[in-house]
Order: C-alpha cells, then structure tokens, then sequence
C-alpha cells in the first residue's frame, strides 16, 4: 500500500528525516514514535506530499505520490494534522462536507445523495453529529479536532494520515476515536500511518510501531519488540519500566518518577507492622504502601495495599455477593477497600501465630491462622463436591526488601510447600478420602513487601529469603493449628 524508500529530507539546509525506509500494508495501522524533535511531524508532511524531500521514494500503490494530481491524492489519501486551523466561519457540517471535494467534478454542482449519507454517517461516528448547525469557531479544541477528523473521513480515502489524533481528547473520546480507527482498518480495509506521543496507546492499538531517533530508524516491528524497556529508556532518556496490560496481550510503559529513586530508605519491620486484635478480625497497618500479590476477598491479584485485615467470619457463613459484602464490612469498620486485602476466616483469631525473624540483610514477619476443619488432598480433590466455605489456613508474609516477580511467586510456592509439610507431620487427614491433608478447600495467602531495602531476586527453597519463609511458615502453621486442635479439644 505505502513503500517509502530511503527518505532525506526536511526544510531548507536541514535534514531531519535521514534515509528512512518501511513499508506499510494495506489495512493495517502503524504508529511512528519518537521523543520530540525526533523527526516524526516532518516525515508525515513528506508521506502526505506536503513538504518535499531531497532523496527518497514516497510511492502510494507502487506509484511516487509526485505521480498524482493534487485531486487525485486527496481520493488515496487523507491527513489530520496536529493543529488544525479554520478560517472561515463555517458550521460543523459544511466542514465535514470539504471532505468529498477531491469527489466532486465542479464546486460541489453533483452533490449526492451518497454524499450526504456519508457526511451524516462520519459525523455521527466522531460524535459531532449534535454540532452539526453549530459554528466551528464555537467549538472546544477537542471538538474541532473530532470535526476535523470527521472532514478527513468524509474523504472516503485508502490511506488517512495522523499527526497526533487523540490530542486534545478527554481519556473516553481518545478510546473512541482509535476504536473507530482500528474498527476501519479492519472492516473497510483502511490503511492508517498515526504519530504517537502516548507509547501506551500505541502499543494497544498499532499492528506495528516505527520508532524514531534523531532523524533515523531506530526499529520497525511489532510493539512487543520495539518497546523493549532499555531501548525505551536509552531512546526517550529517562527512567521507564514494561509491564504486561492486565486484559490484552500489549506491552504498557510506565514511568519512574525520579522520587522514587530519591526515597528508597529501608524500612524496618518492628512494633508498627504488628497486628491490631479486635472482636471479629485482626488488622495489620503498615507505615507505608506495600507491594502485594494475594489471594484475598478483597485486593487479590498483584497491587500496592497499606492495611491488611483478617475477618472472623461463622462457619456457615453464605452470602451471594462475598466481595461486596467483604467491602461493606471493611468500609463499616473505617478500613478504605481500594488500599486494603481483606481476607475471611472461620478459625478464632485468639489462636494466630505471628513470627518475626530478622535475617542478615532484611527481615520477615509471618502471621498464620489455621484450622483444618475442612482439610483436603489436593491429589484427591475430585472426590470433594464443590461448595465455597471461608477460608481455614491464611498465610501472611512481610518482607522489607526489594523483591522481583520471580520472588514473589517463589515466595508463595515455598510457603505452600512449607504449610503442606506441617499439615504432613501433625497428620492432618483429608475427612473424605482418609489420605493426609495439603491444604483447606480455601485457603488464601498474602506475600507483601516494602520493595526498599536488600534486593530479593529469589525466594527458592535453598536461598535465604526463601529458607526463612520456609522456616517461619512452617513453624506458624504448625503453631496455630496445634492451638485450633486444643481450643476444639476442651
């Protein structure tokens, strides 16, 4: 669809663009980056035949954009820049109908009927459609860019350029605008070449990314490959980490700020970590955010979470809506959901075991709570009939270090496996299959760091963060079920 070939140029005595080559599909969207003055703008203007250029090939269709009558580019091609003017006092609708011009034979003498249908149809696809008898002077920046993208479509073209098209839009209109974007590259075969200063949006919604750097191609691919976290930091200078999207296989970019760097005091695990005891839960407030991943009610998965309750539920507690009911609970008792992990028990927390133990370089504290009422062989579980009971052992575990991903999942898997070796050695027996106990039907577990401190690359069994969870984990579990089994025996 679009070959460009060994691009040079950029304005009079200066070139910003220098031999840039790639080629773009029919139907696909690729997005250009590059931190300012990298050379993106002046690229868009050569592909749109706008600025000429001292060396090179632009060829539209296996034909140089020179080839094409002015009329005639405007039916192939179509371009929003980043600031785009009006002069005129015209209204919305008669801006949006300047795009079928490169349509008509004479000044608008054949207007059609299609042609009003795709002005309508255009118009109510960018959300301009209520501003259609309204006089675009009158409009906010956000509306005249929608107006202006609504002219550019109206062009019906094969290949719509865009510098920068979410300018300016509010975070709703920018999801619409590249919905609306995408859904034509894929329905209507259309072909879209889109400037970027929002890396992230880029990458959930480009088939492919150009990134610039200093005038030249620094790499063409997919986004996966080119927003590779030290190629992004080395290209945009500043300090950046890759994470994966939570809900699409895309790579996110988030930025480090610099105070990060600059408060990265350990913090120690002392009095103010230790748990606070109440009628019906036990809460633990730490001093600052901690780096979480959990199996809670409340704050599962991966986040930051500052308070972390364990809430004494009866053994035929039943409710339709566990979360909601967790969160009403939580916001009752003065905790605030979105910083919380709240878990749900039916052990009496008169029987928690906690540990602190310090190691060479960081320290660890453990709180358990276990009962094995409804103990079960994970081996075996197929036996069980499904029916969601609170949870019985509940594991937590605070590290002040800085751990990795790869620690924190070796965090959990070793203090699973030191849980099943002590439910092993109290004998503890699944009720229905006669076979010893790996665990409870639902048993939740926390791993939490202060992320300051000693680096934590892993918590394996044999390393040394990985032997003290073992240890402590072990010994709590041990612990707390030993005194579940004697408060039930008397």
């Amino acid at each position: 669809m679009l070959s460009v070939q060994h691009l040079t140029g950029g304005y009079v005595g200066d070139s910003v663009v220098k031999d840039v080559s790639f080629e773009v599909d029919k139907g696909l969207l690729f997005g250009i980056l590059g931190p300012n003055g990298s050379g993106k703008t002046t690229l868009l203007k050569m592909l749109s035949g706008l600025l000429p250029f001292t060396n090179g090939e632009v060829l539209l269709n296996k034909k140089s954009i020179k080839e094409y009558s002015s009329k005639e580019l405007a039916k192939m091609m179509a371009v929003l820049p980043q600031h785009s003017v009006q002069s005129f006092s015209y209204t919305v609708q008669e801006t949006v109908a300047l795009g079928r011009y490169a349509h008509q034979k004479g000044w608008f003498q054949n207007w059609s009927e299609a042609d009003e249908q795709i002005v309508q149809r255009v118009m109510e696809q960018t959300g301009v459609i209520q501003f259609k008898n309204h006089d675009i002077q009158e409009l906010s920046g956000g509306e005249r860019q929608r107006v202006f993208l609504a002219q550019a479509l109206a062009q019906e073209p094969k290949i719509l350029l865009l510098d920068e098209p979410t300018n300016h839009l509010d975070l709703s209109y920018q999801k619409d605008l590249l919905d609306l974007l995408k859904g034509w590259t894929t329905d209507r075969s259309l072909t879209v070449v889109s400037i970027f200063h929002d890396l992230n949006l880029a990458s959930l919604y480009c088939d492919r990314l150009l990134l610039l750097e200093n005038g030249k191609v620094n790499i063409n691919d997919v986004p996966n490959e080119v927003l590779q976290e030290e190629r992004i930091r080395s290209v945009y200078q500043t300090k950046i980490q890759k994470q994966p999207h939570p809900k699409v296989p895309a790579p996110q970019m988030v930025m480090l700020p610099e105070s990060l760097s600059m408060d990265k005091q350990p913090i120690i695990i002392d009095q103010s970590f230790f748990i606070r005891s109440a009628d019906d839960h036990i809460a633990l407030r730490s001093p600052i955010p901690l780096r979480t991943m959990s199996s809670g009610v409340v704050g599962s998965g991966t986040g930051w979470h500052q308070v972390f309750v364990n809430r004494h539920v009866s053994k035929d507690y039943n409710c339709s809506n566990h979360r909601k009911e967790m969160i009403d609970y939580l916001k009752a008792h003065g905790f605030e959901p979105g910083e919380t992990v709240g878990m749900m028990t039916a052990v009496m927390l008169e029987d928690v075991s906690h540990q602190l133990i310090n190691a060479e370089d960081f320290s660890i504290f453990i709180v358990v709570t276990a009962g094995v009422g409804n103990a079960v062989d994970a081996a075996r579980s197929e036996m069980h009939s499904f029916q969601i009971t609170p949870g019985t052992i509940n594991t937590w575990m605070f590290v002040s270090g800085e751990l990795t991903e790869e620690a924190f999942i070796q965090s959990i898997m070793t203090a699973t496996e030191a849980k099943v070796k002590a439910m092993e050695d109290l004998k503890v027996q699944d009720a229905v299959t006669g076979t010893i106990a790996t665990g409870t039907s639902t048993d939740s577990i926390l791993i939490a760091a202060t992320q300051r401190g000693a680096q934590l690359e892993f918590a394996g069994t044999i390393t040394p963060l990985g032997r003290t969870i073992g240890k402590g984990v072990y010994s709590c579990t041990v612990e707390a079920i030993k005194k579940s089994r004697q408060r039930i025996r008397t």
